[in-house]
């Protein structure tokens, strides 16, 4: 008999004949069954990457509609995100510094709903009619009945990932271009590279 090492790094042993007719059908078995998990691993890092893209810009939308409703906005924003930072900070840890609020406002400012409800309305034919409600309803405003009620928040955020395909960081680089032309040419640019 031979031994063959598993994960465990512990000895299995393995008659000599069915190693062989082991070996001829499972080694395209075993590669099969790894490519499944290599590509639900990608695919599921990419799907996080768009989910909380789409998480930031609707944290830049809530901040931005904030500061609308506020009186002295230069000096309430500050003090807003200040707050907001260390709020978020103390209960979700890292990532959620005044920089990053003020990247996740700007963020929303760079990629209107406007822009981000058409895309959704074409690529989801017939499920969700943004050109018909008002332009900020979302279901974080579920309290105040200005959504539409068949849209879960969770649905709304996958709808919303659907448009920004690239991770984060991509779009973190792409807010350093000022002009909108220029910003969707780097975008397609950045999406044929891969």
């Amino acid at each position: 008999m031979s031994t063959r090492t598993t994960r465990k790094k512990t000895a299995v042993a393995v008659a000599p004949a069915a190693q062989t007719a082991h070996s001829k059908g499972y080694t395209s078995f075993f590669d099969g069954v790894a490519a499944i998990l290599e590509d639900a691993r990608r695919v599921s890092a990419r799907s996080v990457n768009a989910i909380m893209t789409a998480t930031y810009w609707e944290i830049g939308r809530k901040i931005v509609e904030h500061e609308q409703g506020g009186k002295a906005r230069a000096e309430y924003k500050e003090t807003l995100l200040e707050k907001l930072a260390a709020d978020l900070t103390s209960r979700f840890g890292r990532g959620f510094g005044v920089d990053n609020l003020q990247r996740f406002r700007q963020f929303y400012l760079a990629y209107p709903p406007s822009q981000i409800y058409a895309t959704v309305s074409r690529k989801s034919p017939g499920e969700l009619h943004r050109d018909t409600a008002p332009i900020l309803s979302t279901p974080s405003r579920e309290s105040e009945g200005a959504i539409l009620p068949a849209v879960s928040a969770e649905y709304f955020l996958a709808l919303i990932a659907a448009r920004f395909p690239l991770p984060w960081s991509a779009y973190v680089r792409l807010l350093a271009v000022k002009s909108e032309p220029g910003r969707r040419f780097y975008e397609t640019e950045a999406l044929r590279g891969g």
